[in-house]
């Protein structure tokens, strides 16, 4: 086991140096902007190993995005929704024989039946609520002040969790789970739309609450993923959408292909660790980067949008519009005079001149 994460991991590595050496060539052969390629790949390394370890993937992209944001923001939006689903894809490939069917006859469609039933229950909760609250939510509450937050106080519920399953009788399979169960841990995982939560922390929590072992509840949070992730992507896709530049493109394939492999020998790594350790690190680090976050934001290293930043763009284009039509009102009246000189010159012409 340790032998296959290990090449899994190195396989990553390869991935990820393999795309380094693409994006130097890229430069070589193209005049185009490093700092998009760059920002493609540290995103996609980040995406990767947060968006399944319990430490929150969207609290690190914001964090990521303040330090280090990209030009146009439209396109942040739709980067970030293209490396959630390499990150999916990950999950797809790496337990291909848990969530596909062994033969692709009606028995084995049949066999599937108990393990997808209880992730389509446990997907509910957030489909409903997510669509309401999406807008809402990303207007009000992706900042760093909630991602700080959020990072400390669910750290500290990881710290504690070790205490759970001495306290409660363990579910060991997924299928062994009842609906009821998979339902509660859907309303759990609604909790990680607030930025900083941690989708895997929340939902991984919520099962061992409910009885499930720690792998049991790894596993889960991972099958959850799939339809969540997916359908969150698909609505950002819907109400957004942009007209991508070639350079653009290529920063997408980057961040989409780096997430995925990161991602791959994340998975692998950590359903390893969960059958011989709790989350105390995992709980730890958030705390750390939370007290830090906050520190930072104290002494101003870290400044928070305000209204009047809000208000800037709305400025600049009212000013932009206010110089071009100043600029067109002077050119109009150039034209005009100049159509207008030669008429007054020609009517001065016939015009004899006046007796004195």
């Amino acid at each position: 086991m340790k032998r296959m994460i290990l090449v899994k991991m190195a396989g990553a590595v390869s991935a990820v140096a393999a795309i380094i050496l693409c994006c130097i060539l890229a430069f070589r052969s193209a005049s185009v902007d490093l700092t998009l390629y760059l920002q493609a790949l540290v995103q996609g390394i980040v995406e990767g190993v947060t968006e399944f370890l319990p430490v929150s993937s969207t609290g690190h992209m914001i964090i990521v995005d303040s330090f280090f944001p990209m030009k146009d923001a439209e396109f942040a939006k739709l980067f970030e929704v293209v490396i959630q689903l390499g990150a999916i894809l990950s999950v797809l490939v790496y337990f291909y024989k848990t969530i596909f069917p062994k033969k692709w006859n009606v028995d084995g469609f049949m066999d599937m039946i108990p393990l997808w039933s209880r992730v389509v229950v446990g997907v509910i909760p957030a489909a409903v609520i997510g669509f309401l609250l999406d807008d809402f939510i990303e207007a009000h509450l992706f900042n760093v002040v909630v991602v700080s937050v959020a990072l400390v106080v669910w750290g500290v519920a990881l710290v504690f969790s070790g205490y759970l399953e001495k306290c409660k009788s363990n579910t060991p399979e997924i299928v062994k789970m009842s609906y009821h169960m998979a339902l509660a841990v859907g309303f759990f995982q609604c909790l990680a739309m607030v930025p900083g939560t941690s989708r895997s922390a929340v939902t991984i929590l919520g099962a061992m609450c409910l009885g499930c072992s720690r792998a049991c509840a790894a596993e889960f949070s991972f099958f959850l993923a799939i339809p969540t992730m997916f359908g969150a992507s698909l609505l950002k896709l819907l109400k957004g959408g942009a007209h991508l530049t070639p350079p653009q493109w290529i920063a997408l394939g980057i961040g989409f292909v780096t997430a995925f492999f990161v991602a791959w020998a994340v998975i692998a790594w950590f359903m390893d660790y969960v059958k011989r350790h709790d989350f105390k690190l995992f709980g730890w680090y958030r705390i750390v980067l939370g007290i830090i976050l906050l520190i930072l934001l104290f002494c101003g290293v870290i400044r928070l949008p305000t209204e009047k930043d809000a208000s800037v763009p709305e400025t600049q284009i009212e000013a932009q519009a206010e110089t071009s039509l100043g600029a067109q009102s002077g050119a109009d009246a150039l034209v005009k005079s100049q159509v207008e000189t030669p008429q007054i010159e020609a009517s001065g012409m016939e015009t004899p001149p006046s007796n004195p």
